[in-house]
Parts: C-alpha cells; structure tokens; sequence
C-alpha cells in the first residue's frame, strides 16, 4: 500500500524527522508495509471484525482498546458483531479504516520528538486538506504543511511543499464555491467572478515567490542541487488566463485530475538529494515545543513497534 504521503513538518511544530531525516522516512515505509500487510491478512482471514465507520470509536472505548493492541502488536480477538454498525466488508472499505487509525500517529511523529512536544490545535484532527494531502498520495512525498520558516530569527510563513524523489513542488491552494471562477491577473490582484460580479483579491503569485526565494536560498546555501516548481491549484474552480504565468504551473479543475494522477504515478524509492533537501529546509523552520514530563513515556513505536 503506497499511499499515505509522509508529514515531515506541521506549521511551527517540532517534528520527528527534524531530528533524524535520514532515518525516518524509510523506517515510515517499512513499518507502514508490515501494518497494511499484519492487518489486511487478519481480515482475509477472518481475524479481524471492526466497525467501518472509524468515528464511532470515540463513543466505543472497548472496540478502541482493540484496535489499539492490533496497532502495538499485542494479541487482538474478532470484535463482536453489533447487529447496528457497519462492519468492514471490502478491501476499500479495509484501505480506507486504515488511512483513518494512521492518521494519529502520522501527527505524532509531525509534532513531537522523544524529548519535546508541541501544543496541537483540535483543528488540526478535522483538516480534511491535510488528510486529502496525506490519504491521497504515495509515501515517497515528503509534506512540509505550512511550514513557519525561521529566517535571520524572523519567522515566515510557508506554502505547501511537496518534495519529491525528483523536486520540489511549492503550492497554493484556492479553493472559492464551484460556480467561482478565478481569472488570473498580475503579481498584485487576481479576480474573482461570478454571474456577472467580481471581486479583486491579493495575488497568490506573493506568497508563492516568497516561499519559493525562501526555498532556493536554503538549497543554494547548501549546495543543494534540486529543481523547484511554484504551482496554483484549485480542485473546484476554473483558473482562466490569456497566458500562464511566468515558471508557475496553474493547476485548475479542468487539469487538476490529470495533475493528480501524474502524482499517484510516480514510482521512485526515496533519494539521497531529495532527504538533502528536506533536512536543509526543515532545520531552517521554527520549532516551538515544550518538554516532555519526566514520567510521560515515549517508545517512538509507530504502530505496532519496531
């Protein structure tokens, strides 16, 4: 299973992989593979029996508990059969049970080391944007999700980046009501327009050549040779343009599912440069964190231990 791309960075919080990039995005992969495997052989042969619908875990501690032991490795027996919940029956319905119990410890490692811990916004378990970045592309992309960069004791706000085995794509979401449709115009204003009526909004060409200048000087000043990409998407809305803008590539509804795909594509294993260029940019980000309580433990086991 190669989805569930790899969070390396959430806003200003500290990150596992701050602490070891070279040795943590392999060792999500493999433990990510034994997982998928361990439990899709548990369902195929009929060991495993949970709830579909994973947001009524929180109203059930004891089937909680269970999926619990499955993920640490402890022993785990079917669950019982509620003649009122909705029990796994297909493999997508498995794929999709699985994405949600991950998503926890995908955010564990994106905001805690073995020592320190951030203070993490309730929103952040109700992003769907995260969610759709994590659920939806291969785990050799690495996710630096609004990364706050720390620039001469300075801190700015990043894009998206999505870094790659091949480069860095740095992106701006715009996402308005479907019957939106957004015009492109210069660096400073865009248009948005809708039966018949308009309403002008800050370019998102500033904050995309911010990260992006931000991104380039990092790598320069590592002698980092990697490409770097701007790119503008909207999932729900028609970007129109009379030509596209210069190095930026504009992703609208009518292109998003080709851009998409091309993504879900790529098969690559993880390179060398591209963990140069991800340590370079995450050990210029802010971390704000606290320590750990001595007597809160922490066996940086993701799931089911290593």
């Amino acid at each position: 299973m190669s989805d569930l791309a790899q969070l390396i960075k959430l806003y200003d919080h500290v990150s596992r992989y701050e602490w070891n990039m070279y040795r943590y995005p392999s060792q999500y992969i493999r433990l990510k593979n034994e997982n998928w495997k361990s439990l899709y052989n548990d369902w195929v042969n009929g060991y495993l029996n949970v709830p579909f619908e994973t947001k009524e875990l929180e109203e059930k501690p004891s089937n909680f508990m269970k999926i619990k032991n499955f993920f640490t490795g402890s022993q785990m027996a079917p669950l019982p059969r509620d003649e009122h919940t909705p029990y796994i029956e297909t493999e997508l319905q498995l794929r999709q049970y699985f994405l949600n119990e991950l998503y926890p410890f995908q955010i564990k490692w994106a905001t805690s080391t073995l020592s320190e811990i951030s203070v993490l916004d309730e929103s952040v378990e109700h992003d769907e944007t995260l969610k759709y970045f994590l659920h939806r592309f291969p785990d050799i992309y690495l996710l630096m999700y609004y990364p706050v960069f720390d620039i001469r004791n300075t801190p700015i706000d990043g894009e998206i980046l999505m870094i790659s085995p091949t480069h860095i794509e740095i992106i701006t979401l715009m996402e308005y009501d479907e019957n939106i449709s957004i015009l492109v115009g210069d660096d400073r204003r865009w248009t948005l327009e809708q039966d018949g009526q308009s309403e002008q909004i800050i370019s998102p060409l500033i904050t995309l050549k911010r990260t992006e200048s931000i991104v380039k000087s990092i790598l320069n000043k590592q002698d980092i040779n990697f490409s770097v990409e701007r790119t503008i998407i909207s999932r729900k809305n028609p970007i129109l343009y009379h030509v596209e803008p210069f190095h930026t590539n504009i992703i609208g509804r009518e292109r998003y599912n080709e851009w998409f795909e091309k993504k879900r594509r790529m098969t690559s294993p993880l390179k060398r440069e591209q963990l140069n260029a991800a340590e370079a940019l995450i050990q210029h980000c802010m971390s704000t964190s606290v320590k750990r309580p001595e007597w809160e433990r922490d066996d940086d086991i993701f799931p089911v231990g290593e």
